[in-house]
């Protein structure tokens, strides 16, 4: 007879830490509490004044949510494990202390004994508390209160409580820190004709070929791998979903089961997302925003995975054909590029909320070189600030584009310098990620950009 499955329970826990290197101690506790709780989604970083005794460091306090099987007091002694194996001993009650876990919820249920109570006593009062978890989990009701997160938060000062990094993003095993550095997305093709010339479907050995050009992509540093089994190079052909799973899905079960994640799988078709996931795909790039699949977002919200949201313009009628330079679109040029991307992007979000997925699983991309003028992908590479002023993470793929080629009258094979130049200027203007061929060029490229840009935190920028 099988083992009785337990039951899911959801919970939320604060974290705060006021003594050493703050961030990392969140960062560690977060790790740790993946072996007790899926997480779901963990709040901004945000420091804020000390409560009782105030002669002291300020804090940096986070909220996390998620679901567990533990009940409430074992979920209870595994953070006090956390705290001690990071640290936290004995102490004054309010004082100082590395790392503190406090369970604020656990469903619906209202508990008070010796050891716990909950939902915690205190957490109404503490606008520390409210804003982050009012941030991730606005529709949750108190059970004592009945009141929202989001109400309770808005009767809080919220002085002395400043964002101070942005939210992390669940990704697989781990977490994306948005703004520390930024990620290199390693792109693998498994296809015979990428406009690149990189395609991997050639030959009798194309698996093992895309498994040694990730090996070599994550030895490079590459943070995450892009897999996709269809090309969308202008004008290019589409193929069916049989076809698409037959080249990605043997690529990305050896990737997982090598640990060569995160994965993404580059597919607008939901049932090869689906079957991605299932196979070991951590996230979703979709270059139609969901547009191409009325599917496509209730499975994403489903699978609960991140979603990269793409602007795509991609007209089969005005692909212009150069011998030497390759396809490129001669798209609409009037009005303003910038101004139609973000409001097509922000429809594509509120498209997704109302599908279930939450705004911590959206990353948005402008579409380098998907249906633009050469002249409307250098302003968007230009003004990409506009776009994260949006408030979610962005992902640019200036990778070999056309429009480089055009504007240095270079083939593919010879784009490497102006594809570093799109990504140092894409940093600066608030990339969090860059998708490349040339991984190992690229890292370089990203860190030396970071050194400059990002010199400590907050990273809020």
């Amino acid at each position: 007879m099988p083992p009785l499955r337990r039951r899911k329970h959801r919970v939320g826990i604060a974290l705060g830490s006021n003594l050493g290197n703050r961030e990392a101690a969140l960062r560690e506790a977060i790790q740790r509490l993946l072996e007790w709780v899926e997480i779901e989604a963990v709040s901004s970083f945000y420091e804020t004044e000390p409560v009782g005794y105030v002669d002291q460091p300020l804090f940096l306090n986070a909220v996390c949510i998620g679901t567990t099987d533990l009940p409430p007091h074992q979920l209870l002694a595994a953070c006090k494990a956390i705290e001690a194996a990071l640290g936290r001993g004995p102490g004054p009650r309010w004082g100082p202390r590395p790392i503190d876990l406090d369970l604020l919820f656990y469903e619906d249920l209202c508990l008070e004994d010796e050891a716990l109570v909950l939902p915690h006593p205190r957490m109404a009062e503490r606008a520390f508390v409210l804003i982050p978890l009012a941030e991730i989990a606005p529709e949750w009701i108190h059970p004592r209160l009945g009141r929202t997160a989001a109400a309770l938060a808005t009767e809080q000062p919220s002085a002395g409580v400043r964002r101070w990094a942005r939210a992390p993003m669940r990704v697989g095993q781990g977490f994306f820190y948005w703004g520390r550095e930024t990620l290199v997305m390693g792109i693998l093709n498994i296809t015979p004709d990428s406009f690149s010339g990189d395609g991997l479907l050639k030959g009798p050995n194309w698996i093992e070929a895309a498994l040694e050009q990730a090996r070599r992509f994550k030895a490079a540093g590459a943070h995450l791998l892009d897999v996709g089994g269809e090309s969308t190079r202008p004008g290019s052909e589409p193929v069916s979903a049989e076809e698409e799973m037959r080249r990605v899905l043997p690529v990305i079960e050896r990737l997982a089961a090598e640990g060569l994640g995160p994965i993404s799988v580059d597919t607008y078709k939901a049932c090869v997302a689906r079957a991605a996931v299932m196979a070991g795909a951590d996230l979703i790039n979709d270059v139609w925003a969901m547009e191409a699949d009325p599917e496509m977002a209730d499975t994403a919200a489903e699978l609960g995975v991140p979603i990269i949201l793409m602007d795509n313009r991609s007209r089969r009628e005005a692909v212009v054909r150069d011998p030497h330079l390759g396809a490129r679109y001669e798209g609409e040029a009037h009005g303003d590029i910038v101004a139609a991307v973000r409001a097509h992007l922000m429809e594509r979000v509120e498209a997704a909320r109302a599908a279930g997925i939450p705004p911590y699983r959206i990353i948005l991309d402008p579409g380098l070189g998907f249906g633009k003028t050469v002249a409307q992908n250098l302003e968007l590479v230009n003004r990409l600030g506009e776009l994260r002023e949006l408030g979610f993470p962005i992902l640019v793929g200036p990778s070999r584009k056309s429009f480089i080629g055009y504007t240095l009258n270079l083939p593919p094979e010879e784009r490497l310098e102006g594809t570093a130049a799109v990504v140092a200027v894409s940093i600066v203007r608030g990339a969090d990620i860059v998708r490349v061929h040339d991984v190992e060029a690229m890292v370089r490229v990203a860190r030396m950009t970071d050194a400059i840009v990002r010199r400590g935190p907050p990273w809020l920028g």
